[in-house]
């Protein structure tokens, strides 16, 4: 068990390309049900599973910042990734859960936020087993999901099932467990609002006000 100071935090990861109000609401729901010191957001750098992004590393981290902004805790937007892609290294969740957990030391509570999409492609991640030896996995489950539900793969279903754990126990002790938010409502791709403002519809329901004048100011998407 983790002592009565040490850190929690949560991990929101992406490529941002753009930020959307999914993500926020995705990090505000478990940046307060684990009750963390700060949700710590990392754009990706070279995503390896992801053609070329569409926005700079610059401007996606700059989204970010306006998408966070006046949260009712503390958050930290971590450019690691950026800029490790800056000297040509791929982007890879365990690389950066290594090394938050080398700056926080073994008794911070660590958590790796995901939406049910990404749990559902997990066992193509790079050395995904080894996530568990650096921090938990929270998962934001859309409507009708279930671990044992068509989709997920056998040995992630196993995985996750095997180490589900509480909130409390989230909080309380450094990594290694996972939770389910069950019927999570919110579900956006950052695909479908690309593809809309490349159509130039409306997306003011889908992506952050500041987020959206950035987007216009900056003539992003439209091509």
């Amino acid at each position: 068990m983790t002592g009565p100071h040490a850190q929690r935090i949560a991990l929101l990861g992406g490529s941002y390309d753009p930020v959307h109000l999914g993500h926020v609401a995705l990090g505000a729901h478990f940046a307060l049900l684990l009750q963390v010191d700060h949700l710590r957001v990392v754009p990706a750098g070279l995503p390896w599973q992801k053609s070329t992004l569409k926005a700079t590393p610059e401007q996606r981290a700059e989204m970010v910042t306006l998408a966070f902004a006046g949260q009712p805790f503390p958050v930290v937007v971590d450019l690691q990734e950026i800029e490790r892609s800056a000297l040509g290294q791929p982007t890879y969740t365990i690389d950066t859960l290594r090394a938050v957990r080398a700056e926080l030391g073994p008794q911070a509570s660590i958590t790796f936020l995901m939406g049910a999409d990404q749990l559902q492609r997990l066992d193509t991640w790079h050395q995904w087993h080894a996530l568990f030896d650096h921090a938990h996995i929270c998962v934001a489950a859309r409507p009708g999901f279930s671990i044992d539900g068509a989709g997920l793969p056998a040995a992630v279903a196993e995985a996750f099932s095997s180490r589900l754990g509480t909130p409390d126990n989230i909080r309380n002790t450094p990594h290694g467990l996972t939770y389910l938010a069950q019927d999570f409502a919110v579900d956006i791709s950052a695909t479908q609002i690309r593809a809309a403002l490349q159509r130039g519809e409306q997306a003011n329901s889908l992506i952050p006000p500041l987020v959206l004048d950035y987007i216009e100011q900056h003539n992003l998407y439209r091509s």
